[in-house]
């Protein structure tokens, strides 16, 4: 039974999201130190449809010099703008903060990204919405810190807001949903001797498969934020398909987390289906799993109405290359508050096959838990209890068969909030 699990496990991600895009992306290169800020005087230049210096986001960001400012008025630009190379280090593309949706970065054709910034340390953006991209809304690759803040991002291909290869930066006060991948992502964080962290605060993840997505992430904070009506809310995962696995002292805490029961397998989502990568095997209905990594923290969240279960912890079991670092080791699952004062209970609140060492659950305010004997959850100091029957069922768990599982119920009322689980019903 496992090695047929594992097989079509395996052969789900025979094709990762990295290599199912459409465009050709930059080989991904060490970011190095933070480059230095550009001396002034710095200019300001203005785009809109008439009256401005220019009538292109591109066309300004072409003529401006590192540590500039692009001001883009309202409109609709049916363009893909590329910030590249160090020379536009520190620039600032600034829209509408107060309502992006009145500056929309709009699709044409084959279009890959809305806004691309590749080997510009520090660039902010802030204030747009991007919609109808083929592979992701905002994409930051090969640097040393960036910004991007009151951004939206809806039906992006791949991705909403994407930072791959990167060091630092910030995602704020932001929206990403209807991807058919991850709503939100940071991945492929190169490792380092004094971490530099990442905040991810105040964002909204959802009507996606996975609301978050984190392939060998490292050093991320992820926090006051919202993931829901995914299939899956938040998973910190490894895979080899990317460098540096796997997930790494990451923390998830003082988020809603709640309704990941959104089986896109089923009716007519607005994106197109994936049928491979991470994507497509997510257990409907999770809140979040922890697929391999260390010394990650998931605590003070807020967590319920997941129809599977509200936490997962499971073996990395997709690393073949990197076998090392499959096992989970020093993550903690504290403090949560499950189930909504019992008005709105997980399937499981947590579920865990023993894997590891040092992986530590506090079982306050949990009602249940697979397996119900609690028998892998076993101390905080050395190995843990390993179950391999636990670990069989909960690799049984992947894509819509986890529909079988579920502890499904009405949910309480939510001002401003519907319940998604099968688009168009």
């Amino acid at each position: 039974m496992r090695k047929t699990l594992l097989a079509v496990l395996v052969v789900g991600l025979a094709v990762p999201a990295t290599a199912a895009r459409a465009q050709t992306y930059p080989e991904p290169k060490q970011p190095g130190p933070v480059e230095s800020a550009p001396k002034g005087p710095h200019k300001t230049y203005t785009v809109c449809k008439s009256g401005c210096d220019f009538m292109a986001i591109q066309k300004a960001v072409d003529k401006a010099r590192a540590g500039d400012t692009v001001r883009v008025k309202n409109g609709t630009y049916r363009e893909a703008v590329k910030v590249n190379g160090s020379g536009k280090r520190y620039l600032k593309l600034v829209g509408n903060v107060k309502d992006p949706s009145k500056v929309l970065l709009k699709a044409k054709g084959s279009m890959q990204n809305g806004i691309f910034v590749n080997d510009a340390d520090e660039v902010t953006v802030d204030g747009f919405m991007a919609r109808g991209y083929k592979s992701n809304g905002f994409f930051f690759t090969n640097l040393n810190g960036y910004t991007m803040n009151h951004l939206i991002a809806r039906q992006t291909g791949v991705y909403g807001l994407y930072a791959f290869n990167t060091i630092g930066g910030s995602m704020l006060n932001s929206e990403a949903y209807y991807v058919n991948d991850g709503a939100f992502y940071i991945g492929q964080t190169p490792p380092q001797a004094k971490p530099i962290r990442s905040i991810v605060r105040n964002v909204s993840g959802w009507g996606s498969p996975i609301g978050f997505s984190a392939t060998n992430m490292r050093y991320v904070t992820i926090t006051k934020s919202r993931f829901y009506n995914n299939a899956l809310g938040i998973v910190p995962n490894a895979l080899d398909s990317e460098k540096y696995p796997p997930a790494e002292d990451n923390v998830i805490t003082d988020n809603d987390i709640f309704w990941n029961n959104f089986n896109f397998h089923q009716g007519k989502p607005p994106f197109a289906v994936r049928s491979e990568g991470t994507a497509a095997l997510a257990p409907v209905g999770t809140g979040v799993l922890l697929l391999g990594g260390r010394g990650n923290r998931i605590e003070n969240n807020r967590i319920y109405g997941n129809f599977m279960t509200g936490v997962a912890a499971v073996e990395g079991i997709l690393l073949a290359k990197n076998p090392d670092a499959r096992a989970l080791a020093n993550n903690v699952v504290q403090n949560n508050q499950f189930g909504l004062n019992g008005t709105d209970v997980n399937g499981y609140d947590i579920s865990y096959d023993g894997n590891g060492t040092n992986n530590c659950f506090s079982m306050a305010g949990v009602t249940s838990m697979f397996p119900a004997d609690g028998s892998t959850f076993a101390g905080c100091g050395g190995a843990n209890a390993f179950s391999k029957p636990t670990q069989d069922a909960m690799t049984g768990w992947i894509g819509e068969n986890a529909l079988k599982f579920w502890n499904k119920h009405p949910h309480p009322a939510k001002p401003g909030f519907e319940p998604l689980e099968v688009f168009g019903s």
